[in-house]
């Protein structure tokens, strides 16, 4: 009570002195001390001087890249590149998504729409707008053909070839709206990958088209062996003055038959150049010597380039490559390629190119150039003179060719499917000394006084659902260059600035074993780079080709720097892990030993562009292994960490479904869906069968470690809590809602 008493007095003096009483003097009472300001993790951005990203390495051969038409703007998923065959020409280029973009190469600052096929082709998984071709006589006969994937009527797909006949080679209208469309051949494909779809026409005016095998994994149909289906094969047909019709070559192996319908028939079809391929998805004539030079996909461990010639069976299913795959009932010949690379620790996707017949680059003259699209590399092909070749690595990008042309000089030029850009190989000046340096010690971004700690000038995160790592522990850090900023897309990515060096340290049972460094380059380019720390933990070497090592009694791979774009894919935003549904979460800073909301934190010491909003409003997602939260939210975490960076729109993936946390179940292209890819041996397959995970391709591919795995590299070992976690959750889901 006496407490009680004392604050009732206290209580009544501050009311008097509030009402100016027990003074005749105005003035208000002294100013009290300044409120504190609110703390957050960090009391300053740290200044950052040294781990800053430096200039990408000069290429190391005579061979560069450089973008071709930096002022044009960018392409939606391009699909092929062509130069009109006339004397002051435009440039085409077909959009997956069915439209034909065509500019001025003189004053490439806009695209036009020539065509736009949009509203009837299917652009599933592999389907698009996929191949064209001008006719011979063009412009005198204004004609183009085309190449491009609809809905099936009794299958997944079908492959649709036709002709098109302009009404105006300028500008022309729609088609059914002055320009005319015929239907030449139609092809059942059984999935949604594995179409080919590259058209082109031969020195003797007959019009050249490329299948794959109809879809998914290891040939299920067997289309590969099989003449009797236009699947999996070359064809060869007449055109020229047919109108929707075509003729059939009188030295096309199986001339005499009938013609052959979309699916099976009952004999080899007339209509087949060549055989056995799995998915020759680009391919092109060499000029100077008629020379039909492909690329064939292939299957899980082999790219094969092959010269096809009239007659020939080139191998798949029976073979991948030059190699054995499923002997059952070959019997051969076979044609070998004339060139093969295996995938050296993940997935491979070759993109035929072309023989170089420029003038720029001499070292090239008369070498099939071709790349891979997973990898970014390419390479060249150099004869040995009496039939063979060596192939030859050019060089290593970030880049995904989609497709190679060439221009009216014969110089050489790619799509990248995933910036949108037309770029061009040119003379490189031949190398040069690295900037990235080869020490870590050296590279300014660890503690001189200790390498196994950051550089001051980086700032600690952490995620909420980490990457799966083969059971290593992660430290992450970030380094942006003094002054500037990082913004936020509208898919609540974090778009570093260039000279950003993003920072992961590998630690097995505490031990420190690998860094990696994820640099945005001045120029713009992102590049992955690994160092290998010693056992003494004083110093880390750079890796720059890849390999496995024995660890702790595991496997452990250090990726080789040209796979290290093929997880950071550009669609996800690259550098994966700091997105805001990420980092929206409390961190332990320790350089002041304060727990606060990342978000809050980096936002109070100006990393932001723009204010990014109260963390409470922000998306945040929930750590897979806590068993408190939602098992379906704690799925979908898991899945979007490890799966979503390839396995969304736009994606590298053949496979169309889209696994990111914020797309509804129903909406993925997974829950009750036929696997496109192969059913793994299950029963009644589904990608995601609800209630049975046992039948879900999705959860057996995670609980394996070889070529149908996934993550199809960077791991050796299955995450068993991730497992069992995908499999609670599928056999939990009553339906696809």
């Amino acid at each position: 009570m006496a407490m009680l008493k004392i604050g009732w007095v206290l209580l009544a003096a501050l009311m008097v002195s509030a009402c100016g009483g027990g003074s005749n003097s105005n003035q208000g009472p002294p100013p009290g001390p300044p409120l504190p300001a609110p703390t957050t993790g960090l009391d300053a951005r740290p200044s950052n001087t040294t781990c800053v990203a430096p200039a990408r390495a000069p290429a190391a051969g005579a061979v560069d890249i450089a973008d071709a038409f930096p002022g044009l703007p960018g392409l939606n998923q391009p699909t092929k590149v062509l130069v009109e065959p006339v004397a002051d020409p435009r440039w085409f280029v077909l959009q997956k998504t069915g439209q034909l973009r065509v500019f001025d190469p003189d004053n490439a600052t806009s695209l036009t729409t020539y065509l736009d096929l949009s509203g009837i082709v299917r652009t599933a998984s592999e389907g698009g707008l996929l191949g064209m071709a001008f006719h011979p006589d063009y412009p005198a006969v204004a004609e183009i053909f085309l190449s491009y994937t609809v809905n099936g009527t009794s299958t997944e797909m079908r492959s649709v070839f036709s002709r098109v006949m302009l009404d105006d080679v300028a500008s022309p209208s729609a088609i059914g709206a002055g320009s005319v469309e015929q239907v030449l051949l139609e092809v059942d494909q059984f999935a949604s990958n594995h179409n080919g779809g590259d058209i082109a026409f031969g020195a003797d005016d007959l019009l050249y088209i490329g299948l794959g095998d109809g879809g998914g994994a290891n040939d299920p149909q067997e289309t590969g062996q099989d003449t009797t289906r236009l699947l999996g094969s070359f064809l060869r047909l007449d055109v020229i003055g047919t109108g929707a019709d075509y003729n059939i070559p009188a030295g096309n192996p199986f001339s005499g038959n009938a013609k052959c319908g979309p699916g099976i028939n009952a004999n080899s079809c007339p209509e087949i150049y060549a055989w056995g391929f799995r998915n020759p998805w680009r391919w092109s004539f060499d000029p100077a010597t008629g020379v039909l030079w492909a690329g064939d996909v292939g299957q899980g461990t082999w790219e094969e380039i092959d010269q096809v010639e009239v007659g020939n069976n080139y191998g798949w299913d029976c073979r991948e490559g030059a190699h054995d795959f499923e002997t059952a009932g070959c019997s051969g010949p076979f044609v070998d390629p004339v060139a093969e690379y295996e995938h050296s620790s993940g997935p491979g996707s070759v993109t035929g190119g072309f023989v170089y017949r420029g003038a720029s680059i001499p070292s090239l003259v008369g070498r099939y150039v071709f790349a891979d699209f997973e990898i970014g590399r390419f390479w060249a092909l150099r004869s040995d003179g009496v039939g063979g070749f060596t192939n030859e690595i050019l060089l290593d990008t970030s880049t995904g060719p989609s497709s190679f042309g060439v221009d009216e000089n014969g110089e050489l030029y790619f799509t990248d499917f995933f910036s949108g850009r037309i770029m061009r190989l040119v003379a490189s000046g031949g190398g040069g000394a690295d900037p990235v340096a080869e020490q870590l010690s050296a590279s300014g971004c660890v503690d001189p006084a200790d390498v196994t700690q950051p550089y001051s000038g980086l700032v600690p995160y952490g995620l909420n659902a980490p990457f799966w790592s083969d059971g290593a522990d992660k430290e992450r850090h970030m380094g942006l260059p003094n002054g500037t900023t990082m913004s936020v897309d509208a898919d609540d990515d974090w778009d570093f600035p260039p000279g950003t060096v993003i920072v992961k340290n590998f630690r097995l049972n505490g031990q420190l074993i690998e860094t990696r460094h994820l640099m945005r380059h001045p120029d713009g380019v992102w590049a992955g780079y690994t160092y290998e720390w010693n056992a003494q933990e004083t110093e880390a070497t750079r890796v720059r080709s890849g390999k496995t090592v024995q660890l702790q009694g595991q496997d452990w791979i250090f990726p080789a720097e040209s796979d290290c774009l093929v997880c950071h894919t550009s669609v996800a935003g690259v550098a994966l892990g700091p997105e805001t549904a990420q980092l929206n979460r409390d961190f332990t800073y320790p350089s002041t030993g304060r727990t606060h909301n990342q978000i809050e934190t980096l936002d109070s010491i100006s990393m932001f562009s723009a204010p990014i909003g109260d963390p409470a409003l922000l998306p945040s997602m929930p750590d897979p292994t806590d068993a408190s939260a939602d098992l379906t939210d704690r799925a979908r975490a898991y899945l979007h960490t490890n799966c979503a960076q390839c396995h969304q729109p736009g994606g590298p993936t053949p496979v169309d479904i889209d696994l990111r946390y914020t797309t509804p179940l129903a909406a993925t292209n997974t829950c009750d869906v036929v696997p496109d890819a192969g059913g793994l041996g299950l029963i009644l397959p589904r990608i995601i069968a609800p209630g049975d995970a046992s039948r879900s391709v999705l959860v057996a591919r995670t609980d394996r470690r070889d070529v149908d795995g996934m993550p199809p590299l960077g791991s050796a070992q299955v995450d068993v809590a991730g497992v069992a976690l995908l499999t609670d959750w599928v056999n939990s889901l009553g339906n696809c809602n």
